[in-house]
């Protein structure tokens, strides 16, 4: 188990780690809203998908939903009122992270989501509740970036074993830019296709 983490921390830790699936889906959850378990979901997914292969797919999925769900949970919070909080924790950065996340939007959050620690990535969710980047946008974007990261920690998972994270972490950066190149690409494809889409009826 990493380190820094608090005894009642470990104590959660311990009895997600029986449930299975729900226990992915509930840590995922809070380490994406209200508390931090640094890679414990990760670790959680590679444990289970090395014990049951043909059920990575469900574990990803739920690694995934409750990434989401504690990430639009964090978004209401700091939409409610969390300005302060967000210039407490981006300190020097406060302008940089407002004009990312207001002038990118969807492509943005999806970066943002992409890149790896020590990226202060709730510190962008914050941004998006206050500075009320469209809901539908900020959770399409968490999506496809979640999809993107525990579906593939689930396949190293299967292919690597235990050595999945340890593979990650030592090609973190490699494994970053192409995820990065792959999400503009796709952005910019689907931008240009909804520009060109026929109107309807024609």
């Amino acid at each position: 188990m990493p380190p820094g983490l608090g005894g009642w921390k470990q104590k959660i830790v311990a009895f997600a780690g029986g449930l299975g699936a729900p226990g992915l889906f509930l840590i995922s959850f809070l380490d994406s809203s209200v508390l931090t378990f640094p890679v414990i979901n990760d670790l959680l997914l590679i444990e289970l998908s090395i014990q049951h292969p043909a059920r990575m797919p469900l574990y990803a999925f739920m690694a995934m939903l409750g990434s989401i769900l504690g990430c639009v949970l964090l978004f209401y919070l700091a939409e409610k009122g969390g300005e302060a909080l967000f210039h407490k924790h981006a300190g020097d950065r406060a302008q940089a992270i407002h004009n990312w996340v207001v002038h990118n939007g969807f492509g943005g959050m999806l970066i943002a989501a992409l890149l790896p620690p020590p990226t202060p990535f709730k510190v962008f969710v914050v941004a998006a509740g206050v500075f009320e980047v469209p809901l539908a946008s900020f959770a399409s974007a968490i999506a496809l970036a979640r999809a993107i990261r525990y579906f593939g920690v689930g396949f190293l998972a299967i292919r690597y074993g235990h050595d999945a994270l340890p593979f990650l972490k030592q090609h973190i950066w490699r494994v970053t830019v192409v995820l990065v190149l792959a999400a503009i690409v796709s952005y910019v494809l689907s931008r240009v296709i909804l520009r060109h889409r026929p109107p309807a009826g024609s």
